[in-house]
């Protein structure tokens, strides 16, 4: 975990460095994509020692399949040997780690490198292996229309700006934000005559990366303090179960449900301001005509601390992996996509059973929000003081729904789960 921060740290400083010694205008595409592969390679060895060369091994596999495989088939194969080997790594955790290992281990990295290369795979399938008419206007806009080069493959996939910790990012959005397009692309959607420029802006990172870095030194603080006094095996020991008043149980059940967040707050708020850093995650300009550099942004806390529905709250969590699931599961899946992509998820995450308990019990919760959103949410909207009432309420079902759903999650093993439920 020291080894974890350590990188991230050095990737930030790294990273203002980058753009303003090696931007665009400093350095060709070829010297950025070398240096951040270079960083990236020697802080996957650096944070995982020796079990870095899964990382690689994995690459090169994927790499060879993309350039032999056949274009219908080449998102198949990419999806097949990327999840078969996270998978297989996975196991390991359970069978020779015997669920010892640390969570900063290797499968971290592993699983944003398996979204990276099944999604190049499928974009890279829907570029050159399908017509534009088949594709839906974002498949449209993400196609790739010819295979990378070795350099750009690896960049991709193994910078320094998201081997650690990710995010996952669409490979032209990064091809475009090395050759220096990026943020010129977003600027271009803009009118900006009628806003009295004459020229385009130069939007700066340097603003946002400061809220970020005070966003995950708040959830440090939190992960210090709540996190520690607040573990979430407290929920089923003995005296707490069988002593305890039921609604004394389910507020402390969202009380350390908070108290697991603020980690998961820290590492991808901490990612996100390392790729702002180095100028990545420009995502063009709001309503108020503020710049925004959240194309790589991971949650939303504000929305999901205040989610009044099950679907709003996991459209905030982890939005890199849900936008993944979405582009290589739910919009192919040629049946229950809803299913299949819960079980993709769960399968990505790992073995543990935990992990199980926890998607297939989000399964039937979707279903169930949705239906009582459909059938009832129409008759409290007559006035406002309803309304509010009804958010009220549904704010409440939606935490605790989300804290029954993700205990599983934290406590892994079958025994303590069925315990809990029951």
């Amino acid at each position: 975990q020291i080894n974890f921060v350590a990188c991230q740290l050095f990737a930030l400083l790294a990273a203002f460095w980058f753009r303003i010694y090696l931007g665009p205008s400093h350095a060709s595409s070829a010297v950025r994509h070398a240096f951040a592969t270079l960083f990236g390679i020697y802080f996957a060895v650096f944070c995982f020692g020796w079990y870095s060369i899964h990382l690689f091994v994995l690459v090169m596999m994927s790499y060879g399949i993309m350039n032999m495989a056949s274009i219908p088939n080449i998102h198949r194969y990419s999806f097949v040997v990327a999840m078969g080997y996270l998978t297989l790594c996975h196991i390991s955790r359970i069978y020779i780690f015997h669920y010892g290992i640390l969570t900063t281990d290797f499968s971290g990295p592993l699983m944003i490198i398996t979204q990276k290369i099944t999604t190049l795979a499928c974009q890279l399938h829907d570029g050159i292996g399908r017509q534009a008419e088949e594709l839906t206007a974002e498949q449209n806009r993400l196609a790739v229309k010819t295979r990378p080069s070795l350099l750009e493959y690896l960049s991709y996939l193994l910078n320094f700006m998201s081997i650690i910790a990710g995010p996952c990012s669409n490979y032209k959005d990064y091809i475009a934000f090395i050759e220096g397009r990026h943020v010129h692309m977003k600027l271009l959607e803009v009118n900006w005559k009628q806003k009295g420029y004459n020229r385009l802006p130069d939007p700066s990172p340097t603003g946002a990366v400061m809220y970020k870095l005070c966003i995950t030194l708040v959830s440090l603080f939190f992960f210090l303090t709540l996190t520690k006094n607040f573990p979430m095996a407290y929920i089923i020991d003995n005296e707490f179960l069988y002593k305890t008043p039921f609604l004394s149980r389910l507020g402390y059940l969202y009380v350390v449900t908070q108290a697991a967040k603020p980690k998961y707050y820290f590492a991808w708020t901490l990612a996100d301001a390392v790729n702002n850093a180095a100028g990545y995650g420009f995502s063009g300009v709001d309503e108020r005509g503020n710049f925004r550099w959240d194309l790589l942004s991971n949650l939303n806390i504000w929305n999901i601390e205040t989610a009044t529905s099950f679907k709003m709250y996991i459209e905030n969590w982890n939005i890199q992996t849900a936008a993944w699931l979405k582009r290589v599961c739910y919009d192919r899946a040629p049946w229950y996509p809803t299913a299949l992509t819960f079980i993709l998820s769960a399968l990505w995450h790992g073995i543990y059973p935990g992990y199980y308990f926890t998607f297939l019990t989000g399964i039937l919760i979707t279903l169930a929000a949705r239906a009582i959103r459909n059938n009832f949410r129409h008759y409290f909207l007559s006035s406002v003081p309803i309304k509010i009432a009804y958010n009220v309420v549904t704010w409440a079902v939606t935490q605790l729904a989300v804290c029954y759903t993700v205990a599983p999650f934290v406590m892994l093993a079958v025994e303590p789960t069925i315990k809990f439920y029951k």
